[in-house]
């Protein structure tokens, strides 16, 4: 796997995380314990830092990264979507994050929250606890999130991460 130090930035990722051999890591980048990393996702801390939290999944293509003013910082048992943008901005502990979306400087998405595939997120928005965010750029949704649908979207990529840790081996 791809896991770079920049100078004195080092990542720290728990042993009990999964970084696809196919992902990059480089710089200021936390990695909590039963998360995942999947191919070709790209976790760029070079700027500031990045936090994931404890069992959450951090899709194939998704790229994260923060500035110098604005960390990004993504909480427990999140689910981020294939392809995603991450840049300066939280995500709050149980949100799901849709493939292709963007979420951009100092944004918010609280617990509970979903933002749609494709959507934008744009600076300084919040998206409140159990709304959806749709569109480009995001239009609210309230209280039309089941919490059982993040909840088994993160369960689902913690135990994949797990499949891939013992049954994943390279063939060329």
């Amino acid at each position: 796997m791809a896991i770079y130090a920049l100078g004195e930035l080092v990542p720290l990722i728990d042993q009990s995380a999964f970084v696809h051999p196919d992902a990059t890591v480089i710089g200021a980048v936390t990695i909590g314990p039963g998360s995942s990393v999947w191919p070709a996702a790209v976790l760029r801390g070079d700027s500031g830092v990045i936090r994931i939290g404890a069992q959450t999944s951090i899709q194939d293509g998704s790229v994260l990264h923060a500035t110098e003013h604005h960390d990004t910082v993504v909480g427990d048992r999140c689910v981020v979507g294939h392809l995603a943008h991450l840049e300066g901005c939280r995500i709050d502990d149980d949100a799901l994050i849709g493939s292709g979306s963007i979420v951009l400087h100092r944004a918010r998405v609280r617990s509970w929250a979903l933002v749609g595939a494709g959507a934008l997120i744009p600076n300084d928005f919040e998206v409140p606890t159990g709304a959806m965010a749709l569109g480009v750029p995001a239009k609210l949704r309230p209280n039309s999130v089941d919490p059982e649908l993040i909840r088994s979207a993160a369960a689902i990529y913690v135990a994949n991460a797990l499949r891939y840790r013992v049954e994943l081996r390279r063939l060329d």
